[in-house]
């Protein structure tokens, strides 16, 4: 069962075939079987098989959606009423949400099974899952590799089918990288498009949450309860949500495909590059136009990047701050005591570092020289892709220069992890969607391709990941050992 995507175990469900009980508990045991991966920090057992029951309930009367019935997990980062929600970090060990997250909610709405919390890059800071408090989480092709990050444990997860679907967060490609590093779909929806209500907030003008499935059509089921308007979030967009299925099936004869020369020059591994070429050439065969273009700012992205998410870093966390909630210290000799020990022994090397990065920008005298400098920049970026995106439909591109590194291997070198999202960060800049569809292996570890659209575009970009999924295998493969 658990090899089967959401849309046919929908249809199993609803002919009786297994019942979400049945379901629920095959994952759960699966997890058990599989816990090595360190993909999840809570498992909420006694909770999804509540809500399994209430699924087959609710099957029974005929009154249900796609997801009802179906297990997922939710990154640690969205807020799930009674149960714990760490943000991976020290800081939120003993912080049980008392509310739901918009997208928590849209997934108990729909039925959804949640399984449990999975695993992240403390606040989102990383790109390799490894400075989660609760300990790396492990790539399933290969353990001694790392599985991407901010959203490696569901991408680990997904990967290893301890879940059909999860949800990731995405601030600089932290949905799209993990997801090219598993072999695994992910979709980072435009700005705006998904509710940011109840996500922790790590860089409010960059995240946005999105789904993490094994194909683009799964995505498109996901994405269908994940998006709308929400007015609790002032950043929502009051946009009408169409339907994503219903475009899948549609040709992409004529489709103008762009790739950016920038995309292809130095630091991209040659077996990354070949594997890219290859799945280009897949859509040439579908009947799609391929030409070059070019975005001259976006060797910018990155130092634009690392002064605009620190500095809104560094006034998002000052909430933590020992008083409210989570983390505080023991015996604090006064108030200042109090602040900087809780905040001192509760976040790690990189959410300290990032928050001192962030300060510095925002600090008198500096705050033109650098953040707004940063922003400037960004609307440059932002022209590039709007320049470029006139002349074709989409773009298309690597989504790493390289498959996943060794646990370890990078995390004593900041500025090497960084540039390990040199091909997504632009896209956060701009506010684009963006998606990693699983387009081959490099010596047996997974390779994503990239696809940039439009402004709310997801209904394409959906139908173009699902056109070259009919025609390829690559989203079908299993990592050795998780079949």
């Amino acid at each position: 069962m658990y090899n089967k995507t959401i849309a046919e175990l929908a249809k199993g469900l609803r002919s009786g075939e297994f019942s979400s009980v049945e379901l629920t508990k095959a994952f759960l045991a699966r997890i058990k079987q599989h816990n090595s991966l360190n993909t999840y920090i809570t498992v909420t057992e006694e909770l999804a098989l509540q809500e399994a029951q209430a699924a087959d309930e609710r099957l029974a009367k005929g009154d249900a959606e796609l997801l009802t019935g179906i297990p997922v997990a939710q990154k640690d980062i969205f807020c799930t009423e009674g149960v714990k929600t760490t943000c991976g970090s020290k800081m939120l060990d003993n912080f049980i949400a008392p509310y739901n997250a918009t997208v928590a909610e849209k997934f108990n709405n729909a039925g959804a099974v949640m399984l449990g919390k999975l695993n992240m890059d403390e606040f989102a800071m990383g790109s390799s899952n490894e400075t989660s408090y609760y300990g790396a989480v492990k790539n399933p092709w290969d353990t001694n590799a790392v599985p991407g990050g901010s959203s490696g444990g569901t991408a680990a997860a997904v990967a290893a089918r301890l879940a059909v679907c999860a949800t990731g967060t995405d601030t600089g490609g932290s949905i799209r990288q993990p997801a090219a590093f598993c072999g695994i779909t992910g979709l980072k929806p435009t700005y705006g498009r998904v509710s940011r209500y109840g996500m922790i907030a790590y860089a409010s003008s960059l995240d946005q949450g999105g789904p993490m499935a094994r194909n683009a059509e799964d995505a498109a089921i996901m994405l269908q309860t994940m998006a709308g308007f929400d007015d609790k979030d002032s950043t929502s967009v009051d946009l009408p949500v169409p339907d994503y299925m219903a475009g899948l099936g549609n040709s992409l004869q004529g489709l103008k495909i762009g790739l950016p020369k920038e995309f292809f020059g130095d630091g991209l591994n040659s077996d990354v590059a070949a594997t890219i070429e290859a799945a280009v050439n897949e859509y040439r065969k579908l009947g799609a136009t391929v030409t070059e273009v070019s975005m001259p700012t976006l060797k910018l992205a990155i130092p634009a990047y690392y002064v605009i998410a620190p500095a809104e870093c560094s006034a998002n966390l000052s909430r933590f701050d020992g008083v409210r909630f989570g983390y505080r210290c023991e015996n604090p000799a006064d108030l200042t005591d109090l602040y900087t020990r809780s905040r001192g022994e509760a976040f790690g090397k990189e959410v300290k570092r990032r928050i001192l990065m962030g300060t510095y920008a925002l600090s008198a005298g500096y705050y033109d020289a650098y953040y707004i400098k940063a922003q400037k920049i960004r609307r440059l970026i932002s022209d590039d892709f709007k320049k470029a995106l006139s002349e074709v439909d989409v773009i298309m591109g690597p989504v790493a220069p390289s498959t996943a590194f060794g646990i370890g291997e990078k995390i004593g070198n900041p500025i090497e992890m960084y540039l390990s999202d040199i091909y997504t960060i632009a896209i956060n800049l701009a506010g684009l969607p963006a998606m990693s569809v699983p387009a081959g292996f490099v010596k047996g570890m997974p390779v994503g391709l990239q696809i940039i659209g439009n402004y709310f575009a997801e209904d394409r970009l959906l139908n173009i990941a699902h056109q070259y999924q009919q025609v390829t295998d690559w989203h079908v493969h299993t990592p050795k050992g998780f079949e």
